[in-house]
């Protein structure tokens, strides 16, 4: 059914007994479209430092998410020099020289802040607080000083704490979990040794362990400038009050060139490689395989996306029902397409029940695959996929965070923050040939295999952690 286009701005939800409501009397529609559409209304403009601003009003609810990407991840890494991009996450809640060192949570906590955080992954690294809208000048204050002022306050005795947070979350995360050697055997048969998606977001121990201060100041000072970076406002505030607090907050940094993000290369997987792992921390076999595939939005991207849905949704995906629910020889199935900035990368992933043979498993898994390879989906399945991409996204729209992040996210990857209509167009005008297609293209081609089964107790695995 055919829905009128809503100004997210004008929108208010609410959860009650399982139902939301919007309220009436500020909903704005235009004639009905002959599709569901949204429209989320922004500004966008560039201060002449380079800083890229964008703001969101909405007045329904008294609160402002301040969201800003840096334009730098993992993928940005030189050898030698792994996981910097998220080490320098940890160092800029470490303080800042008007802030004051290690304040930067406890400051936003007093004035009522909630979702405070940051994260890094392959493309990008942000930081984010949603506050009450009264508070949005300290909010900016505090990404403000740590912009412009982070390196007054940066000593070794900082970086080496930091250093031992990411060693140990590292160590808590993936060396001492089940599967964790998993993750790097994977990347270490997608990516050459080199290449910066290698060693995964986290990085390597001995790269962290010789972290150097001028290195660390190098870092910052090529990637953390006005130039590289995005400024999202998002919430209760009007737009000429935004623009003067981002003004004052903001415009007085001085410009630095903007840096340049460098494709390294990816030769293609030469020869379908398997690792088998004595994973000691495991309690069942898991299969896992790989295939490099797209980057993000290119061309590709949503085909195996909607595959990866068609594959492996709980409940009704082709190997859930057959591995989980039919011969119940697996307890979870997950399939996946996971698109970067440079390249991507197309997963199945298998959880084998204990006792049940890996090689019915492998069998029921490539009959699947080649199915999908050489015959199209059906109109339903595609359907149904489209129906869950386009609801999520809508739903994702709810809170002012959920906003600032998919403008943010928009504008990295397309440059259109509002990139919607877009971004959902490609996945109705998706056909199941195309999808056929693109399956054809990826499942056929050269892959990474990697087993893991539970370590016996005097088996000890041959993998040194970190795969590379």
């Amino acid at each position: 059914m055919a829905m009128p286009r809503l100004r997210w701005g004008a929108v208010v939800f609410s959860v009650l007994l399982g139902s939301f409501m919007i309220n009436p009397g500020t909903v704005t529609a235009s004639a009905p479209a002959s599709e569901p559409s949204v429209d989320v209304p922004f500004e966008r403009y560039t201060l002449d430092n380079g800083l890229e601003v964008i703001l969101h009003s909405d007045r329904s609810v008294p609160l402002v998410a301040v969201d800003v990407w840096y334009h730098v991840g993992s993928g940005d890494e030189e050898p030698g020099l792994s996981g910097f991009a998220h080490l320098f996450e940890h160092m800029m809640f470490q303080g800042a020289k008007h802030i004051g060192s290690d304040v930067h949570f406890d400051t936003l906590r007093k004035i009522g802040g909630t979702g405070v955080n940051g994260t890094t992954n392959k493309d990008r690294t942000n930081y984010y607080e949603v506050v009450p809208s009264h508070q949005i000048e300290t909010a900016l204050w505090l990404e403000s000083d740590r912009m412009g002022y982070l390196l007054d306050l940066l000593n070794q005795e900082a970086l080496d704490n930091q250093i031992d947070v990411v060693r140990n979350e590292r160590r808590q995360r993936y060396d001492n979990v089940p599967f964790g050697l998993e993750r790097f055997a994977v990347a270490a048969g997608l990516y050459p040794e080199g290449h910066p998606y290698r060693y995964l977001t986290i990085g390597k121990h001995e790269d962290l362990e010789t972290a150097k201060l001028e290195d660390v100041r190098a870092f910052f000072k090529q990637w953390y400038v006005p130039s590289n970076a995005t400024l999202v406002l998002a919430g209760d505030f009007e737009m000429k009050e935004g623009r003067a607090l981002v003004d004052k907050w903001f415009a007085t940094f001085p410009k630095f060139d903007k840096p340049g993000h460098t494709a390294p290369e990816l030769p293609p997987i030469a020869k379908t490689q398997r690792t088998e792992l004595d994973d000691t921390f495991a309690k069942f076999t898991r299969l896992h395989f790989a295939w490099q595939s797209p980057a993000k939005l290119a061309k590709g991207d949503a085909e195996l996306t909607v595959l990866g849905r068609v594959l492996g949704s709980s409940g009704w995906g082709r190997l859930y029902k057959r591995l989980v629910l039919g011969s119940e020889a697996a307890q979870r199935v997950s399939v996946y397409q996971s698109g970067h900035g440079f390249s991507g990368e197309f997963h199945v992933v298998v959880d084998v029940k204990p006792g049940r043979d890996l090689a019915e498993v492998e069998a029921a898994v490539a009959e699947e695959l080649r199915r999908a390879a050489q015959q199209p989906i059906t109109d339903v399945e595609l359907r149904r996929v489209v129906n869950g991409i386009e609801s999520g996204l809508v739903w994702g729209l709810e809170e002012v965070l959920g906003r600032a992040e998919r403008l943010q996210f928009f504008n990295h990857y397309s440059g259109k923050p509002g990139y919607y209509e877009e971004y959902v167009q490609t996945f109705r005008d998706l056909t199941p040939e195309g999808i056929q297609t693109q399956a054809k293209a990826t499942l056929e081609a050269h892959r990474v295999e990697v087993v893991s089964r539970p370590a016996k107790a005097e088996t000890k695995s041959e993998t040194k952690p970190g795969g590379a």
